[in-house]
């Protein structure tokens, strides 16, 4: 229970610091994570990044300001993190649907994001079938796109990417390449934090041994141990609960770690869409 009682203790701090102009680092730093391993797992569990969740817990917040006060709109904004009450005004009609002006009289109904409290189930209804082996490491040839994960650009990219590869023809030339040791192609995320912030790489890939095809990079995965779990269903759907139960139910009873190195999310040739549909997720774990 050590992994899921440190990322509480980040979502506590978020909510003793909403006031403040907190940096994903010092989040991170109370799940002792890096900023890029707290961001993913917190957008697997919440479906939204890290950003998303303080901008709607401090929207909330000042809704009930508005409703129960006299203080001045141009003070709220400036109060959670706005610095003109335009920007304040703009952010609080997206979420809410009005104005500030308009919620103080009380003219439509707003909406509230409550403080998130983080719960496991260490016996699922399903159980999770995988297994854990050691691989050596091998290369990958593909394509990749940087994001920013300080924002949530990477979420709402990625399955863009995603719909782009499945169009152009890039995943059928990349299986027809598939000549290594994981078959399928595969969606890898990198973390480029280290020597540009809140930035990773994702990549869409194959296993391949050989040289590297015109228009197309190259990466090496590490030797690993891998947990490696099975994912029954169409996507995305089944593959977003797998990841869920991973982060809700296997680590917090499983006794590993994760390792720091990319995932891997290999999609075998077929129907994606197909009800009957196998992929994998493989996690480095320690």
């Amino acid at each position: 229970m050590a992994w899921i009682e440190s990322l509480q203790r980040a979502i506590d701090y978020m909510e003793e610091h909403l006031l403040d102009d907190l940096a994903v680092e010092d989040i991170a730093k109370q799940a002792s994570s890096s900023p890029f391993h707290f961001q993913r797992t917190f957008a697997i569990l919440t479906d939204i990044s890290v950003g998303e969740y303080i901008r709607r817990r401090r929207l909330s917040l000042a809704a009930g300001e508005l409703c129960s006060t006299d203080a001045k709109i141009i003070d709220l904004a400036l109060k959670y993190g706005y610095d003109t009450p335009e920007a304040f005004t703009k952010a609080f009609r997206r979420q809410h649907g009005m104005s500030p002006s308009e919620a103080r009289k009380y003219t439509g109904k707003l909406k509230s994001y409550s403080r998130l409290g983080i719960q496991v189930s260490l016996k699922g209804a399903e159980p999770m079938q995988y297994k854990v082996v050691e691989q050596e490491g091998f290369e990958v040839i593909g394509i990749k796109r940087g994001f920013s994960y300080g924002n949530g650009e990477n979420l709402a990219g990625i399955p863009k990417l995603w719909d782009q590869v499945n169009q152009d023809g890039t995943c059928d030339f990349l299986l027809c390449k598939n000549n290594g040791p994981v078959k399928g192609v595969l969606g890898v995320c990198v973390d480029k934090s280290s020597n540009q912030d809140k930035q990773m790489d994702y990549w869409v890939g194959a296993a391949y041994n050989g040289e590297t095809p015109d228009g197309y990079l190259k990466m090496e995965i590490p030797q690993s141990k891998w947990a490696i779990f099975e994912v029954h269903g169409p996507m995305p759907d089944a593959m977003q609960k797998v990841w869920k139960q991973i982060f809700t139910e296997w680590f917090p009873a499983s006794g590993f770690q994760h390792a720091g190195t990319p995932d891997l999310e290999v999609y075998p040739a077929g129907n994606s869409a197909d009800p009957d549909y196998y992929s994998e997720v493989w996690i480095p774990i320690k």
